[in-house]
């Protein structure tokens, strides 16, 4: 029997974010994808000592997409939401591995802004600009090429 060879884990920092269909990168964070499913416990009668997990439904968390200000603005997609505009889009987040065309890619779909936060004015520090914007969405995908 052969052991197949591991291949090293894809790194944090290498990624792309497409949002209606343009690569608009330059994040320096995302967060929420994450899924679960919800499910009811009953007691099965006469036995104490177990618990039936039923599965009910899944919930998929709000992404979070954290990135320096640019030209491209996550606020005005927002605004459009404020206006009562809800465009609903699909985008991808996508991991590269450094040095290889291979790259790992979660989908969401159907995606409109539910929160957008400015930057923190600080006239004596030295940070970035950034705007953070909190995606709703109705599924999580994913690919690995």
């Amino acid at each position: 029997m052969t052991i197949p060879r591991i291949k090293d884990p894809f790194l944090a920092f290498k990624y792309k974010v497409e949002i209606k269909g343009i690569i608009v990168g330059g994040f320096s964070e995302v967060s929420g994808m994450r899924i679960e499913t919800e499910f009811d416990t009953i007691r099965e009668g006469g036995e104490n000592s177990f618990v039936h997990k039923l599965p009910k439904s899944t919930k998929f968390s709000e992404i979070t997409l954290k990135r320096g200000i640019t030209d491209w603005t996550l606020y005005s997609w927002y605004m459009e939401v404020v206006y009562g505009k809800i465009t609903r889009t699909s985008g991808s987040i996508i991991l590269q591995e450094p040095g290889t065309d291979m790259n790992m890619t979660w989908h969401f779909f159907d995606a409109f802004p539910i929160k957008w936060e400015g930057p923190t004015f600080n006239a004596s520090g030295n940070s970035i600009a950034t705007e953070t914007l909190t995606l709703a969405h109705n599924g999580l995908k994913k690919f690995l090429k």
